[in-house]
């Protein structure tokens, strides 16, 4: 099967520091993309976001750059389960995580980072165990209790 390849583009708050992925796509003139969104319930991603989930698009290393002319992202890493997330240095955004793992393989890229964010909607809920009691399930994506079930 033949496939096509496309483009989208992100950015920090204050624009110093931006980002490029290229995504395959199953056709030429699919909409399908080659990247997997997800809402996460953990404790560390309510932390780190500050909310009540984590929402991010998981993509391949090979499919993440920063755009040149960027400052240079800030990294710290969690001690107490690894995970790296990046973040601009000027405006302190987070860009993107990873843990130990998946750091050769993936990226996590913060999906409100994405200029076109709606182009890889959610498919799919971790941690649904903490998923807050007010907060309804989401249909029509997969869930699970923790992330190897």
């Amino acid at each position: 099967m033949a496939t096509g390849t496309t483009q989208l583009q992100g950015r920090c708050v204050c624009n110093a520091l931006r980002y490029s992925l290229h995504l395959s796509t199953s056709a030429p003139d699919s909409e399908e993309l080659d990247a997997r969104t997800t809402l996460c319930h953990c404790e560390s991603c309510r932390r780190a976001f500050g909310s009540n989930y984590g929402l991010t698009t998981k993509v391949s290393v090979e499919s993440f750059m920063y755009e040149p002319g960027s400052v240079q992202p800030k990294l710290y890493k969690q001690q107490d389960n690894g995970v790296t997330r990046e973040f601009c240095e000027v405006c302190g955004a987070y860009i993107c995580e990873y843990g130990e793992a998946a750091k050769e393989r993936f990226r996590y890229v913060m999906w409100g980072t994405l200029d076109e964010p709606e182009r890889v909607p959610p498919k799919g809920e971790f941690f649904c165990r903490d998923r807050p009691g007010w907060m309804p399930e989401i249909e029509g994506i997969f869930h699970k209790q923790e992330i190897k079930e």
